[in-house]
């Protein structure tokens, strides 16, 4: 074995020992967790209870305008833009009732 060839060896192990060094200082490092501002994924707020809501919803009702507002919510803050209050949820639609003649009572 000529002299170029072990000090090669000896570089390689070098740099092995080096990386496995790294790595260790790395794994025993405790994790730091980012600070936000923003709530919590796991946390359910409004946004996610209308959207379970309007998807329990079907194809028939997908023309509900309250629904396309938060559609459009959860759009606008998955591309980050800013939060905005949601639309209040609509009052659901009576049957109109028929009244009676004046002067009669039903």
């Amino acid at each position: 074995m000529e002299r170029s060839d072990i000090l090669r060896a000896g570089a390689m192990i070098v740099v092995f020992v080096i990386f496995l060094a790294t790595l260790h200082v790395i794994h025993r490092r405790p994790v730091e967790r980012p600070v936000s501002d923003a709530p919590s994924a796991s946390a359910p707020d409004d946004l996610s209870a209308e959207l379970l809501r309007c998807a329990e919803l079907g194809p028939q009702d997908a023309e509900d305008p309250h629904c396309q507002a938060v559609w459009k919510e959860n759009r606008a803050r998955f591309f980050g833009g800013p939060a905005r209050s949601l639309l209040p949820q609509a009052a659901p639609a009576t049957p109109p009732t028929t009244s009676a003649p004046r002067g009669e009572q039903p």
